[in-house]
């Protein structure tokens, strides 16, 4: 099978492309950082530079492959809804049009778990529950992304959507490098009680979740697909493993969530009148992550997909720890 990687230069997308690599996969793959992707270019992946909010260049991407993963948009819970508009929806719908005119059998979109997200707890959410209104630019551009790849169904294209909570594992950037950073300025607090519980996923995981997507019968298409370790801990424990095993202090001090709240508002206001509006060092939104229960049902992939998490937590939080103290010398003096 011959399949292309959308952002292959980022964390997922460049996981996943090594991993299909060593499966035996011929991989084309395309990404924003020319260096960030040599390594699977030395391993026999093709690499074709551009940005994917070029029409043309999608359709040059797509040519001759059988699958696309696409792991391609922007991560971020700070910005502009038309630059999430930009990079989320029309990237989208730009690898969606590629596809169908380029007769690509199959479309693996990398989607999230924030489209959930409105501020309160969930547990155990399934993919049918999609708030009325969504909580910030970010989700509501992730489904509207979703909706374009399920769209193109109709039109022959096989497309299945998976929904990753807080992935890691060696080469994240996204959810504890903020927290040790913070943690190094004696800048973190409990938020809360401290015993809200969260899902996390092994890049690991993923990775098989997005192979059996590739794989999978017809009766597993057209769905969304949440994925998660399936083991919820208290987010607040994870924290501090990870500043245990960087031999950083613990997180021990506590603040109530309105405190923190209004704080983190505060430093949102301050930031939109910054020329141009740097991404805040608590926002909102982070507060809620940090105090508020959310987990997700992942029995749909487990019967569908065929998906059953076998790299626990703690060995991808082991797997990060290790990564980022050899790849971030300086921090440790």
């Amino acid at each position: 099978m011959k399949i292309l990687v959308t952002g292959a230069s980022g964390f997922i997308g460049g996981r996943f492309a090594r991993f299909a690599l060593e499966q035996g996969l011929d991989v084309r793959v395309n990404g924003r950082r020319s260096e960030a992707v040599e390594h699977l270019q030395r391993r026999g992946a093709q690499f074709i530079p551009g940005d994917l909010g070029d029409a043309e260049l999608a359709r040059r991407l797509c040519m001759g492959v059988d699958a696309v993963v696409h792991c391609a948009g922007a991560v971020s819970q700070w910005g502009r809804r038309q630059d999430f508009i930009q990079a989320n929806v029309q990237v989208t719908e730009n690898v969606v049009e590629a596809c169908l005119k380029e007769h690509v059998q199959r479309l693996v979109h990398l989607s999230s778990p924030s489209i959930y997200f409105d501020g309160r707890s969930h547990l155990n959410i399934k993919e049918e529950q999609i708030p009325r209104r969504f909580y910030n630019h970010y989700g509501a551009s992730k489904y509207l992304a979703e909706q374009k790849v399920f769209g193109a169904a109709e039109f022959g294209l096989e497309v299945l959507a998976l929904r990753p909570r807080m992935v890691t594992g060696a080469g994240d950037m996204a959810i504890f490098p903020r927290l040790l950073q913070l943690q190094r300025k004696r800048r973190l607090a409990i938020i809360g009680n401290g015993l809200n519980r969260v899902d996390f996923t092994s890049v690991h995981n993923l990775n098989q979740a997005l192979l059996s997507a590739l794989q999978v019968g017809p009766a597993a298409l057209g769905k969304a697909y949440n994925i998660s370790n399936g083991a919820p801990l208290p987010i607040w424990d994870v924290i501090n493993y990870v500043l245990r095993r960087m031999q950083l202090p613990t997180v021990t001090r506590y603040r109530s969530f309105g405190l923190a709240y209004g704080a983190a508002l505060l430093n949102e206001g301050a930031c939109s009148l910054w020329p141009g509006r740097p991404r805040p060092t608590l926002s909102r939104l982070g507060t809620q992550v940090l105090n508020k229960s959310f987990t997700l049902d992942i029995s749909r992939a487990r019967h569908h997909l065929g998906y059953e998490p076998s790299v626990s937590l703690w060995a991808a939080l082991d797997e990060f720890c290790g990564w980022w103290q050899a790849s971030q010398p300086m921090l440790e003096d």
